[in-house]
Parts: structure tokens; sequence; C-alpha cells
């Protein structure tokens, strides 16, 4: 189990951060993901195929734990005004991922800090690799507007 949350751990928590934002909620996420690969003891093809069903149960309770009541009722830590959290390396590229739609966050992430390709990804989320390419091509398009906005107030 060590050797697994090694070679896949900083992948599972990377992917949860992009999806909740939150190193809390990360986490949690992180930890469920791996007591859920201990519970079943799943047999895999090869290590590729492992990776791809701990992203794909992270994504899947990333959306389980934003869908709960719970979820929605809490106000983050970061929003309570007593405690900061230290600013990110770019703050307005952060604040632009943070604006985007899940799905188009979730794609982004997996492409530029996971290096899947269109392909991989739609096989992970169980959609055509051809939107993929458009949820990208969209994200993309959403982040350049997003950041020449913010030049401009700058």
């Amino acid at each position: 189990m060590e050797d697994i949350i090694r070679r896949h751990g900083t992948a599972v928590y990377r992917l949860a951060y992009a999806y909740m934002r939150n190193p809390h909620d990360a986490d949690d996420v992180f930890q469920d993901v791996f007591l859920r690969y201990a519970e079943r003891a799943p047999a895999f093809r090869d290590d590729n195929h492992r990776r791809a069903w701990l992203l794909r149960v992270t994504i899947n309770r990333c959306r389980s734990l934003q869908r709960s009541a719970w979820f929605r009722r809490i106000v983050p830590l970061e929003h309570a005004g007593s405690v900061s959290s230290p600013p990110p390396a770019d703050p307005a590229l952060s604040q632009a991922l943070d604006s985007l739609p899940a799905k188009y966050r979730t794609v982004v992430h997996l492409s530029c800090y996971e290096h899947m390709d269109a392909q991989e990804i739609a096989e992970l989320l169980g959609v055509k690799a051809v939107s993929v390419r458009s949820q990208l091509s969209r994200a993309r398009a959403m982040l350049r507007e997003l950041l020449k906005e913010e030049d401009e107030h700058a």
C-alpha cells in the first residue's frame, strides 16, 4: 500500500485539490480514495490501469462531496476571515482557474498537471476524446479572456 501511495499519491492529491480548491477537502478525498483502494483491493492489468482507477475514484469522490448537503452549507475557512492561506505563486492564474466550471478545471488539470492526452482523459471521464478537446479549447479561451481582463484592470 505504501508503494501505491508513493507512486500515485501526488497525482491523486493534485487532482483532488484542483477539483475541490481546498487543501482540507483534498486531504479528505485523498484518504477516501486510498481507503477504498485498500478495502476493495481490485486487480489491475498494469500500473496505468491502477492509476486511471485511482483518478476516476478521485473525481467521483470530489463530485459526491460537492453534491452533499453538508458541503453546500459550510463556509470555507479561507472565507472566515480570521485565518488566511498563503498566496498562490501566480494569483491571477489561480483565480482564473478557480472561476472555471468544474468540468473545465478537471480537464485542464488532467492535461496540464497529469500530462494526460485527450484520449486518456476521455477514457477516465467516460466521454469522447473530441469532447475533451472541445472542453480544453473552451477552457483555454476562457482563461485567455479572464487573464486579459485581469491585465486590463491592472
